[in-house]
């Protein structure tokens, strides 16, 4: 119908644009995360902490073309992820996978962190 406009509600659609931070800045973040850990183990441990500290939680962002509430983060042995709620439905998805909307909420720079960690920094 022309001239007709889409009723369907608005939610903060999901990119993969992420923070634009240079190496200094990631590279401090890191270490702010990992002074005194010992190994990876530690190192994660580190990061995960200041994820779920600084983390604006909750947030909505879209998964496959379904809105999701990513309530909390959690540690598992395959590293960090975002548990997404959808109605009854509970999904983990590891956090560097996760689209992040725009704008992307509060502590996103210690996700990047984490990436630049993982990708094994230098």
């Amino acid at each position: 119908m022309k001239g007709s406009r889409s009723t369907r509600p608005t939610t903060p659609r999901a990119t993969t644009r992420r923070p634009n931070l240079s190496r200094q800045q990631l590279d401090a973040l890191v270490a702010e995360a990992t002074v005194d850990a010992y190994g990876d183990g530690e190192q994660l441990s580190g990061l995960y902490t200041l994820i779920e500290e600084h983390l604006a939680l909750p947030f909505t962002t879209e998964v496959l073309g379904v809105t999701v509430s990513v309530k909390r983060v959690e540690l598992t042995d395959d590293g960090i992820v975002a548990v997404c709620v959808a109605g009854r439905q509970r999904q983990r998805i590891p956090i560097l996978d996760l689209p992040l909307p725009i704008p992307p909420p509060g502590g996103v720079e210690w996700i990047e962190a984490y990436r630049h960690w993982r990708r094994g920094c230098s």
